[in-house]
Formats: structure tokens, sequence, C-alpha cells
């Protein structure tokens, strides 16, 4: 089987965590212009599956749970479809009533690390009517070969059961074949990756990183930037391999059993542009498929000369941006962004002619 030297291990973005009682007003909302996109928004993220491929969530979470309609209601004998010991459903998992626990192979994926908890707390300040599909695979406990068995086993049950959006906190180096066919059915089922670009303050042009590199039109790379709107010296950049920067450092969010704090990484950066991903996909009734939305999002990003030459169009995540563009560089208002004239479309796609193993590093 090939598996990559540096399998998928989450701890490569995990960063200090540090126990605050902070609220969702920090500095990220504002740089994205979260309000403002509240304002122009006709939902929140509603009807908009979210599957969040992670450490798990505390129990004490207040985030929306996407619920599977096949174990729901009551079975032929009366009893609760969620907690029959059937898998009522026939999609090879019992009770999978809100997602699964790929560690354990059961229902139950109660965080016990706090990283799934905080990623599913900023999605839910930025998208609070998605629905999030809990997809536990990581556990520091298993060997590397068996989380990326996890990670594959998560991505596949987020095609069955039709996520509209993956959430992915993990990665490394080396690319893994059978998670490239995965998302290459991923990508033909218009299923959006929102990737971290990774947390070894590299250039990912030079070195790729898997899965934010895979040449694929559904997958967004995403990096981390601090209150002062550079990408921290963690953070992995890449002018054609990094689609995007989000805010990523010193990001409050829940912990477990309830707490708030502080997490820094290209995880949290990739939470925030999973969420608005969701908001812009929540308001057509037609959703866009993720090439489009990934443009869009980069189209309408906040250029900033700390990104240039680092991410592609030198754009940072804006909410409010992404919802008032209707087409092109067009806004809801009517006016044209500024500073845009000269950006390349071709920055806007990663290249797909080059040898197979040229595009994926090897």
């Amino acid at each position: 089987m090939n598996l990559p030297l540096f399998l998928k291990v989450l701890f490569i973005h995990l960063f200090a965590v540090r126990i605050v009682y902070a609220s969702a007003g920090s500095w990220a909302y504002q740089q994205i212009e979260t309000d403002k996109a509240w304002e122009l928004a006709r939902s929140r993220g509603e009807k908009i599956t979210v599957a969040i491929v992670d450490t798990g969530l505390d129990l004490k979470s207040p985030a929306k749970l996407w619920t599977n309609p096949g174990e729901t209601g009551l079975d032929q004998q009366g009893r609760d479809k969620s907690s029959n010991g059937l898998d009522d459903d026939q999609n090879g998992f019992i009770d999978d009533v809100h997602g699964w626990n790929f560690v354990s192979n059961s229902p139950h994926f109660s965080d016990r690390h706090g990283h799934g908890t905080h990623i599913a707390g900023i999605i839910s300040s930025v998208a609070p009517d998605a629905s999030l599909m809990i997809l536990k695979y990581y556990d520091p406990k298993l060997s590397p070969e068996q989380n990326v068995q996890n990670t594959l086993k998560a991505f596949r049950y987020a095609l069955q059961m039709k996520a509209h959006i993956i959430n992915f906190s993990g990665g490394g180096p080396g690319a893994n074949l059978k998670e490239e066919e995965i998302l290459v059915k991923a990508e033909k089922a218009n299923v959006l990756l929102v990737a971290a670009a990774g947390n070894d303050g590299m250039n990912t042009d030079l070195i790729r990183y898997y899965p934010a590199n895979y040449p694929l039109s559904n997958i967004l790379s995403v990096t981390a930037l601090d209150a002062t709107r550079k990408i921290p010296e963690y953070g992995n950049f890449g002018r054609h391999t990094v689609h995007l920067a989000a805010p990523g450092d010193q990001i409050p969010s829940q912990l477990l059993f309830g707490r708030q704090g502080e997490m820094s990484g290209t995880s949290q950066a990739t939470a925030f542009a999973t969420g608005v991903a969701a908001l812009v996909m929540s308001q057509s009734d037609q959703k866009p498929k993720p090439a489009q939305l990934i443009e869009k999002l980069i189209q309408s990003g906040s250029q900033l000369e700390t990104l240039r030459e680092k991410v592609q169009a030198s754009s940072a995540l804006n909410a409010y941006r992404a919802l008032a563009m209707k087409s092109s560089f067009e806004s809801a208002a009517g006016f044209v962004f500024q500073n845009e004239a000269d950006w390349d479309s071709n920055l806007f796609t990663m290249p797909s002619t080059l040898p197979v193993k040229k595009r994926l590093g090897l």
C-alpha cells in the first residue's frame, strides 16, 4: 500500500493552547467582516452539510449537528432508530445519527483532545446554521498508518452521506494515491475540500503538501493570518499552491468541558474559510461547483501587500465581499472592487497539464 513517509498527522497543525474567556468579536471576525456579511445573507449556512474530519466534538458544544434521516424516527418495532443497534439505512454504520468515530468504530465521537471542538466552534461562529457532520479520525495512540486509514474512511463516509463541504486540518508532504482517488470522486460529486496549507513555514510551490496540493479543482488550500495581516512564521505559503489566507493566529473558540480558549495554526484558518464557503453556498438554490466557489473566494478576497508572492492573487478571506459579489468583480451595490485590474486569471487554477509525477511533487 502506498503510504507517505510523513503521514497525515493532526499535530503538524496544532500549536499551544491558551485558556481564555474571549468573545467571538475578536479581530479575526472584524478582519473578514462577518457582521456585514450576515446583513447580506438570506441564511447563515442553512441546508449546507459540513463534514469535519478531526478529533471529534465535545458533548457540551452548542454546534448544530447534521442528522442522518435514515437513523431517526421509529423502526417497525416502535424503537428509536438512533439507538436500536441496527443499521436502519443500510449504509454500513449502526446508529450513525450525527456522524461516526472511525477510531472506535462507533457513533460516539466525543472529543478527548479539543482540536475538533475548536474547529467546529469557528465554523459555527461564521455559519451558525450549517449542519456539522462529525467524523472522528485521529487518535494519538494509533499508528500513523491507522490514522491515515481512518482519514480515508472518513472521506468516503462524507461522500456517501452527501456532505457539501469537507473540512480537514491534517496533512503532510507525502502524496497518497488512495487518498487522491477518493478526492477525485469528491471532485466529480462537486464536494468541496477545504484543506490546511500546513504549519511548516515552507513554500509549497517547491515542496508539496497534501491533501491541500493535489491538482484537483475542488480543493481549497488555506494558510493563516495573524492580527497584523501577515502569515505567521509557521504558516506554509505558495503563490501557485495556496489559494487563500484567513485568520488563524490566537483564535478564540470552544474547548473541552464548555470552556473557551485560543489555538493557532492553518487549521483555524481552514475553519474560517469553511464557514464562509458554507455561507456563500447557502445563498443559492443551485449550489456553485467547488471550482466556482474557490474562484469567488479568491477574487472577492482583500488584496494584501503582505501576501504578495505568497498566496494566489495576494488574497485574504473576506466574507462580506464574497457575499456581495454578483458576477466577475461586480458587487451587489454595482461597483467594481479596486486593485484587481492587473490580476492574472491563470492564478485561479492550479496547473493540470504537468506530468503526474511533477504535479504530485515526486
